[in-house]
């Protein structure tokens, strides 16, 4: 690791911005600022700051930009892509956003939540069940993530088959501009035909254009019932059919249906305290979650199943408590893996209808091509997007499978190229996919993306090394 020598005159003028005690300095307390979750990346500042306002994120932003110093945004620095860690280079700020964490103002009335991007997505969620409404982005690290990354990766979840990613979850948006001016579009309506919808260049773009301060978030009817089942079904093609079945019965009712294979579950069991398993041993599960259902007709409807055989053995919960353990087993399946050793992880989406296909040609091109691997699936089969992660049991057979990344990469995302997906389905770009969307996006859709970032980052000093 490399660095520069720190510039007294701007760690000086920031500490006159937000404060001494908001503008770290020693290595200690930079380290964990610059180091991502997964421990792949390690960078290096000048310093960290936490403004405490919209306005010092602004003044933070302008004198960075007359020093000509790269601004790295931060969240809750739980992005599995790296895209809110700094180079190596040790010349850029980070600027985090955790001080920013009040909740502005919440609309029953009008569904809506307006919150400091600094917020932790479990205070969202918090707020708005307190005026019983629901904040349906659900995540394994909502206690921890923060809206502002949420929003800049246009963050997905377990609720996106019911409520949308993110994008579909925010009405307006306050950011500061990368020349450090501020936009506030907070604004909480549903219909506004006047021009382009701004909000939605910021959202998705992992903080290359701006950083987000804050936003105007959609909320909706608190459930007041939830039946939640873990069912055995023999395969992906059983799943996706048992999901449309699903969906014909209970329509939007349905908020959640996820894949989990035997493999993943067995890595939580594994390493996974106080975990057990619901049912029988099977080849794949589906946990589900029906809102405001009767719970009656979901069992019906699992008893028809049943007799059909496209449900194996399985288990629905009988109070919360339970629910929330069937939850835990799908929700720790990365902390699992993460305990297990290095793995190559990835997150895509191809067509609901072809993720029986895309396992079938991965499984297949992969073992062909590594004999032995093992693949941890799982995800969110009600909207394709599955996570599909590769390791070796043999601690030395995984060395030479992780040496042969991009070689595994390239196996996956061919696949899912071929299948119509995408790369990247949850977790942004980064630094992780940043040379690898260049093999599978347009050369017209490269050039418009550069485009943009020319128009409003001519310098590229925001979260530069990301993204593009």
């Amino acid at each position: 690791m490399t660095s520069t020598p720190r510039s007294s005159d701007l760690i000086a003028a920031l500490a006159g911005i937000v404060g001494a005690q908001q503008v770290l300095t020693e290595p200690a307390d930079i380290a964990p600022f610059v180091t991502d979750w997964r421990g792949r990346y390690r960078g290096a500042a000048q310093c960290v700051v936490r403004p405490g306002s919209t306005a010092e994120v602004a003044a933070v932003i302008k004198v960075c930009v007359e020093a000509d110093v790269p601004i790295v945004p931060q969240g809750g620095n739980t992005s599995l892509c790296g895209a809110a860690t700094p180079d190596e280079a040790g010349r850029a700020v980070v600027v985090s956003l955790s001080r920013m964490n009040r909740i502005i103002a919440i609309d029953p009335l009008n569904s809506t939540v307006t919150v400091e991007a600094g917020c932790t997505l479990s205070t969202v969620q918090d707020a708005a069940r307190a005026v019983d409404r629901l904040f349906p982005l659900a995540l394994a690290s909502e206690g921890c993530c923060q809206i502002g990354g949420n929003l800049s990766t246009n963050a997905g979840g377990v609720q996106v088959l019911r409520y949308g990613n993110t994008r579909e979850l925010t009405l307006g948006l306050e950011v500061v501009l990368p020349n450090g001016d501020i936009w506030d579009g907070r604004r909480g309506l549903r219909k506004d035909n006047t021009g382009y919808d701004l909000k939605h260049m910021f959202i998705g773009a992992e903080g290359t254009l701006g950083i987000i301060t804050g936003a105007v978030l959609k909320l909706f009817p608190l459930p007041k019932k939830l039946a939640t089942c873990w069912l055995n079904v023999a395969s992906p093609e059983a799943a996706v059919k048992l999901l449309n079945s699903a969906k014909a019965s209970f329509d939007a009712q349905l908020t959640a249906f996820e894949l989990v294979s035997e493999t993943a579950l067995g890595l939580v069991l594994k390493h996974i305290p106080d975990t057990r398993r619901p049912s029988a041993p099977s080849p794949w599960y589906v946990l589900a979650e029906f809102s405001d259902a009767d719970p009656a007709a979901v069992e019906g409807w699992l008893a028809e199943r049943v007799a059909a055989e496209e449900v194996g053995d399985g288990a629905m919960a009988q109070s919360e408590t339970q629910a929330k353990s069937l939850w835990s087993l799908r929700e720790t399946i990365s902390e699992a893996q993460k305990i297990e050793g290095l793995s190559i992880k990835h997150d895509v989406s191809v067509p609901v209808s072809r993720i029986a296909e895309f396992l079938a040609r991965a499984d297949a091109a992969l073992e062909k091509a590594f004999p032995g691997v093992r693949v941890v699936a799982f995800g969110h089969v009600g909207d394709g997007n599955l996570h599909y992660n590769l390791s070796q049991p043999a601690a030395v057979d995984n060395a030479v499978l992780i040496a042969h990344q991009g070689a595994v990469n390239r196996l996956v995302h061919d696949t899912v190229h071929a299948l119509n997906g995408s790369i990247s389905a949850e977790h942004g770009i980064g630094q992780l996919k940043r040379k690898e969307i260049l093999r599978y996006k347009s050369p017209v859709e490269m050039a418009l993306m550069r485009s943009l970032k020319q128009a409003l980052d001519p310098r590229g000093l925001m979260n530069p090394g990301k993204v593009l």
